[in-house]
């Protein structure tokens, strides 16, 4: 069986992490991006489409554009209704999208020719999007009776909306978002994958005790008020804070090793925990994230430290006088995250998924 993953980029590494599980399988797969990663993970195919905003200033320059015609949170706007629908709210963004999928089929129409895009048997799509606004390209593998499902990641879905002409083609939509599940008819859950056995978790804590902050949206995980907490404790108890900002994965991973306290985030923006988290639990570091009532419900015998922006600075005093309690949370996040994230077993929950659908 040959799998074809398409995004827009290997955000977190997740692409070669699908095309490991596949190949161990014994099925062939591989994946096209749009553009290079921001974050230096491996390439595949990589088409270096022309007007996308991946670049920091461009996606500043995005937000601006939004706040002025959009909402005052430009590129944080939740868009309403259950599935929230994409479409273009100005005359100028509509001629945008169409002039860009013209220019774009320069670029893909070849790819598909020369890669031969169209002979895979089972195609995943990464944050509800293919290579054209219109489904074109979904539209000819629906033809060809081809399997195709999408994955969520949580902004694609909540700020840019499900895109109508690309919907109606995909058999199955996946989330590690529970938020999202109410909110589409035909979103179904899957844990993020990583590899953990390629990580080995310290046995003891650092000196001084240090906690990490890691980051691409201040305004997603409430970074200033994690922040400031963290700044307190290094007044009052003289821990070692370091906070990563849009840095480089290996350089991510390196910092987040020196640490002993993770936290992900505060906002509830984007609820519960991600890749970030995922990584710090391989790592076995104590873990902290905002788990509101729902998520409590969904996964209830989760290993984080529930923090809120009221009693973050409390729960981060209370591990840090007990470093016991440290050792203690960073076992059970490091156990979470081989029971419910390693690559066997993320493996085993999608083929399950591909047998529901008859793909095997």
């Amino acid at each position: 069986m040959k799998i074809l993953y398409i995004a827009a980029q290997n955000v977190v590494g997740q692409l070669e992490l699908w095309q490991r599980i596949h190949e161990s399988r014994g099925n062939r797969c591989r994946y096209i991006t749009y553009f290079p990663s921001t974050y230096g993970f491996r390439e595949d195919i990589c088409l270096h489409l022309p007007l996308v905003p991946y670049k920091h200033r461009a996606i500043r320059l995005r937000h601006w554009l939004y706040t002025h015609t959009k909402s005052a949170k430009g590129n944080w706007s939740e868009i309403p209704g259950n599935p929230p629908i994409w479409q273009p709210k100005t005359v100028g963004e509509r001629a945008f999208f169409a002039f860009r999928d013209w220019l774009w089929h320069f670029r893909v129409e070849p790819a598909i020719k020369n890669y031969g895009l169209l002979d895979y048997d089972v195609y995943h799509l990464e944050g509800g999007l293919e290579f054209y606004r219109h489904g074109g390209f979904l539209k000819r593998l629906t033809e060809q009776r081809k399997a195709i499902l999408n994955t969520y990641h949580g902004t694609d879905f909540r700020n840019r909306g499900v895109v109508p002409a690309v919907d109606e083609y995909v058999w199955l939509n996946l989330t590690s978002e529970y938020d999202l599940l109410p909110r589409h008819s035909n979103l179904h859950y899957l844990f993020l994958p990583f590899d953990v056995a390629a990580f080995q978790p310290a046995r003891q804590l650092h000196d001084p005790i240090t906690i990490c902050h890691a980051t691409r949206s201040r305004y997603v995980k409430g970074s200033e008020t994690i922040i400031a907490a963290c700044r307190s404790l290094e007044a009052s108890h003289g821990i070692r804070f370091i906070f990563i900002e849009n840095r480089p994965h290996d350089e991510v991973m390196a910092l987040k090793a020196q640490s002993d306290i993770y936290i992900d985030q505060v906002a509830d923006v984007a609820p519960g925990y991600g890749m970030n988290s995922v990584e710090a639990m391989a790592l076995g570091l104590a873990c902290c994230t905002s788990m509101n009532d729902d998520y409590q419900a969904f996964m209830p015998d989760h290993p984080f430290v529930n923090v809120s922006p009221g009693n973050l600075l409390e729960k981060l005093t209370e591990l840090v006088e007990n470093p016991q309690l440290i050792l203690e949370q960073g076992r059970a996040a490091r156990q979470w995250a081989e029971s419910h994230h390693a690559l066997e077993v993320i493996g085993d929950q999608l083929y399950g998924y591909y047998r529901r659908l008859g793909i095997v």
